[in-house]
């Protein structure tokens, strides 16, 4: 079986086309589309809903996507006030977010832009883009590719590497919304996350600095609990936080297991990032119509993304965020899906 050709799936404001290849493998079937790197979507043979949410044509993305499936970056997750310091030199990068913190890299992220398709197969593609120096306010010229790969046994495998020419942040993750289930929302999964501490925030979601432990809280996911987690005023918890994993990058480990008992599908991830912020997509408006056939409303997915915890280039104690010249930058995260 030949290698699978890139199909037209819409077009950018500007005209560009959008291409998008589908690979298989181990029971899975996954469609990737060149802008921002997207998991447009994936299927577990079995499983009669998608696994992630999105939607069947490009139109929507644009303008109701917070990031379903992409690459955001060069810097995922929060930088307070947009602002840091490398070597010395102060950096301003875009403040997409109420104005006062930078946010997956800005408005004009590589989580919103064109890649190109590098290396397509039947179980695998990779995706590349050169993000240019000073683009969205963030020094060097910065390589990134983004490898995606259907493994025996129902083994979901992004791997993100990145290379720079000048010393700069860099951080990427994969946003999937998932819903393993049949259902509207994913309050009913059950969630462990190996972590024994997490990081509170202020009212701009950008930790305070403290590494708080979660015994006796609402963010102890060290045995399974569903999502669906009241506060001490009886209201739900609204997730939107990192959970500190290790202190620095690892060997690639399983941190994480969700299952969804509507289907009985499970999904363990195994990562190489020292963090996972759990986002339970409690900010979600009714949007187009999803995959499933439904618009997607608050909780109808939850992300995990595995990555450097947010803010650590200012924060003191944090793991390593920067990145420089002759360094080859290497996220490895394995979702493992099966049911039954």
């Amino acid at each position: 079986m030949g290698a699978p050709q890139p199909e037209a799936f819409g077009q950018t404001k500007d005209g560009k086309t959008v291409s998008r290849v589908t690979i298989t493998g181990g029971g899975l079937t996954a469609k990737i589309i060149n802008w921002g790197a997207v998991v447009q979507d994936l299927r577990l043979e079995g499983h009669d809903h998608a696994l992630v949410l999105g939607f069947d044509s490009f139109e929507p993305y644009p303008d109701h996507s917070p990031y379903f499936g992409a690459t955001p970056g060069r810097s995922s997750n929060r930088i307070a006030n947009g602002r840091f310091s490398i070597d010395g030199t102060e950096y301003q990068v875009d403040c997409n977010e109420n104005g006062v913190t930078n946010l997956h890299g800005g408005s004009d992220g590589i989580g919103v832009s064109l890649w190109e398709f590098e290396e397509i197969a039947e179980d695998r593609v990779t995706l590349k883009i050169v993000d240019k120096d000073g683009r969205g306010g963030f020094p060097g010229n910065c390589e990134i590719r983004a490898h995606f790969r259907l493994k025996p046994r129902g083994v979901f495998s992004i791997v993100y590497e990145a290379t720079t020419d000048k010393p700069t942040v860099a951080n990427m993750c994969n946003h999937s919304y998932f819903n393993l289930g049949n259902g509207t929302d994913t309050l009913e999964h059950t969630l462990m996350i190996a972590a024994d501490h997490y990081l509170p925030t202020d009212e701009r979601q950008i930790p305070t600095g403290e590494i708080r432990s979660v015994a006796g809280t609402p963010f102890d996911f060290r045995k399974p609990h569903p999502l669906k987690r009241e506060d001490e005023n009886g209201r739900q918890v609204l997730f939107d936080h990192n959970f500190c994993l290790s202190p620095g990058r690892t060997e690639k480990r399983p941190v994480i297991s969700a299952y969804a008992p509507s289907s009985k599908v499970t999904m363990d991830v195994l990562t190489t990032e020292p963090g996972v912020q759990l986002y339970t997509a409690f900010k979600l408006d009714e949007t187009p119509e999803g995959l499933n056939g439904f618009p997607y409303g608050p909780f109808a997915g939850f992300c995990l993304e595995t990555q450097v915890w947010p803010d650590a280039i200012n924060q003191q104690g944090f793991p390593n965020a920067i990145l420089r010249p002759g360094e080859t930058l290497r996220q490895e995260t394995e979702y493992v899906f099966r049911k039954g």
